[in-house]
């Protein structure tokens, strides 16, 4: 009897029928540990469900899976109910769900629970004992792995956001029983040779038993202990490992801990662009104000009209002079009277005795007048030389003295402050201190021409 030739689709749906057929897989009642769970957008639930010995991958269709009263996560115990079936184009046999059940946490959930606890009770994950990150790092870690995705996408947005920074890759296994111990040594060399300002400390998205290295005592006490500021980035956005309860900052992704880990260049750019146009601002500010008061002080009475201004001070001179002399005049008239009076007295007293004693008098009085007079003078005289001499020290002719001269524009005849008041052809006035030049501008230039 020849057996006959079947294909390959064939034999599947061979098997796939015994299978079907048997009631035994038809009602399947399955316990076991939750790994590499998947929630696509269709709604569908795929995971694997294993013990010590055996894996068997589950499948559980959206309109049942919408019914389920809490979401499956890696590392749980389930109890799963449904039947046996071949998927034809893989050839792979799964277990199609109907329900899903939780039954106690699986071991390695267990101990992430119990590490959990414990830590957070000692206040590892306190906020206040979390640093800010430096606002703009010289040199970043990043503790992962050599190779792989996650390395290459920090790597490249920190070189766009921030190509100031020096990145060291400390390389490391991210996964298996050497991982936990190479993470931890990482990140304390990185901490104790202060290598960097800042160091990420993470890899791609993986299953919960592929995370588990970042859910150990040893990395966590490592990241706590550092004197480095820490960034965790471990897996996806929905992955969360003790890691990232220890850590200063937690990043949804890799990609996302490098732009945490850096200000971006162009806004660096912008607000230094921004901070010169402000310090522009002021300096021309500045310089408007000292432009007006030079223009205040131009117009002051002493440089518009330094003559009539000399003119004014020596009338008050003289008026001084004047009033001092009527003064004196009128003291020493005072006491000619007095005098006179006591000559007087004394001629009607005739013994010799008094009129000696009333000259002594006289001449002490005489003398004492004459010292209080000169005095008065002295007085006078000195303060009339200071004030000529502080009169002579704000003459512009002084200032003419020691070489400068006074530039007028010979057509309104107002004093010339600075290059945009003339023209090539005007006429100019140059005043020194013995004579005056009547000259003719031939070329304008400024500072700035001067300096190219």
């Amino acid at each position: 009897m020849i057996e006959p030739v079947r294909s390959v689709y064939e034999a599947t749906l061979l098997l796939k029928q015994l299978v079907q057929e048997s009631p035994e897989l038809a009602h399947l009642t399955v316990r076991g540990e939750v790994s590499n769970i998947s929630r696509p957008a269709s709604g569908h639930l795929y995971f694997t469900l294993k013990d010590e010995r055996a894996r068997l991958r589950v499948v559980m269709f959206a309109g049942k899976a919408r019914f389920l009263r809490f979401a499956p996560r890696d590392g749980m115990s389930v109890i799963v109910q449904g039947a046996i079936d071949i998927f034809e184009r893989s050839g792979d046999y799964q277990l199609y769900a109907d329900a899903v059940q939780p039954d106690g946490l699986g071991a390695l959930y267990l101990a992430y629970e119990q590490l959990k606890e414990r830590l957070q009770a000692e206040g590892l994950f306190e906020h206040g004992r979390k640093r800010a990150l430096p606002p703009y790092p010289e040199r970043i870690a990043l503790v992962t792995s050599g190779t792989g995705a996650a390395v290459r996408d920090m790597i490249t947005t920190l070189a766009r956001r921030y190509p100031l920074a020096r990145v060291l890759v400390v390389p490391v296994a991210v996964q298996g029983e050497e991982a936990p111990r190479q993470i931890a040594e990482g990140v304390a060399m990185v901490s104790k040779w202060r290598l960097a300002d800042v160091m990420i400390v993470g890899r791609g998205g993986g299953s919960f038993e592929e995370l588990f290295a970042f859910n150990t005592e040893a990395v966590a006490r490592a990241i706590a202990d550092s004197a480095v500021p820490v960034i965790s980035a471990v897996g996806h956005e929905t992955d969360t490992t003790i890691a990232d309860f220890v850590a200063d900052v937690r990043a949804a992704t890799p990609t996302a801990a490098a732009e945490l880990a850096t200000a971006d260049a162009r806004d660096i750019e912008i607000r230094l662009a921004n901070a010169e146009h402000r310090l522009q601002s002021a300096v021309a500010k500045t310089l408007s104000q000292c432009a007006d008061r030079v223009e205040r002080l131009l117009q002051s009475r002493v440089l518009a009209d330094p003559g009539r201004m000399i003119f004014s001070l020596h009338e008050q001179l003289d008026a001084l002079e004047r009033s001092l002399g009527a003064g004196l005049r009128t003291r020493v008239d005072s006491r000619v009277r007095a005098v006179s009076g006591l000559e007087l007295r004394l001629a009607r007293q005739s013994p010799a005795v008094r009129l000696g004693v009333q000259q002594a008098r006289l001449d002490a009085l005489a003398s004492r007048q004459a010292h209080a007079l000169r005095r008065v003078l002295d007085g006078r005289e000195m303060r009339l030389a200071q004030a000529v001499t502080s009169l002579e020290l704000l003459s512009p002719l002084a200032v003419m003295k020691r070489g400068y001269a006074v530039v007028m524009a010979s057509a309104t005849k107002r004093a010339v402050i600075g290059v945009n008041e003339v023209q090539p052809g005007d006429a100019v006035h140059v005043q020194f201190r013995d004579g005056w030049l009547d000259c003719q501008v031939w070329g304008v230039h400024d500072d700035d021409e001067a300096e190219s």
